[in-house]
């Protein structure tokens, strides 16, 4: 690849290189692995979107996702989570993060970064007395959501939403991987 520069970040290996999104199958199944990383897999069917719950970093937060696959073949996600600080080792390629190394918490090579868990700082949500309250006065606090990666103007973008991941405001990362079904 030209002009690729790799950095380590946060236990990270990321490559740095220009990244546009690339648009392009899927229903789910979940299974689960160990306790620093741990994984599940939900398996697709094609031509409709993905419909996912995750369970986000903290406490009694979820979010409800669709989204459509970008592989043109037919896919499954793979939620991978893993303890902060973690390691990851993906790159852009023809405009999708893509996994060069298998990872611990069940990535594998060829695997496509869909979303990652991303901290952000804004106004509480909710639509009680208290959040109101705390809106006017300037509550201001990190909130968690998931950064959508194949959605990424730039290839930055996507690593300053995975470095959100650090100790100071979680415990965990949350990775959806998209991965091409296996014809066996």
């Amino acid at each position: 690849m030209k002009g690729l520069v790799t950095a380590t970040t946060l236990g990270m290996v990321l490559s740095t290189s220009a990244f546009t999104s690339q648009p392009a199958s899927s229903l789910f199944q979940r299974t689960t692995a160990s306790s620093s990383a741990s994984s599940s897999i939900l398996h697709a069917a094609n031509a409709e979107p993905f419909k996912i719950t995750i369970d986000l970093p903290g406490e009694g937060l979820a979010a409800n996702m669709k989204f459509p696959p970008v592989l043109d073949v037919p896919s499954e996600l793979v939620e991978v989570r893993y303890s902060v600080p973690f390691g990851l080792d993906v790159a852009p390629k023809e405009g999708l993060a893509v996994c060069t190394k298998d990872g611990a918490g069940g990535e594998k090579v060829g695997d496509v970064l869909r979303y990652t868990s991303q901290w952000t700082l804004g106004l509480p949500r909710g639509d009680g007395v208290i959040t109101t309250a705390m809106s006017f006065a300037g509550g201001i606090g990190w909130q968690v959501s998931m950064f959508d990666v194949a959605r990424a103007g730039r290839w930055e973008d996507v690593v300053e939403a995975l470095v959100t991941n650090e100790g100071s405001r979680t415990d965990e990362v949350v990775l959806l991987f998209e991965r091409p079904l296996s014809t066996e």
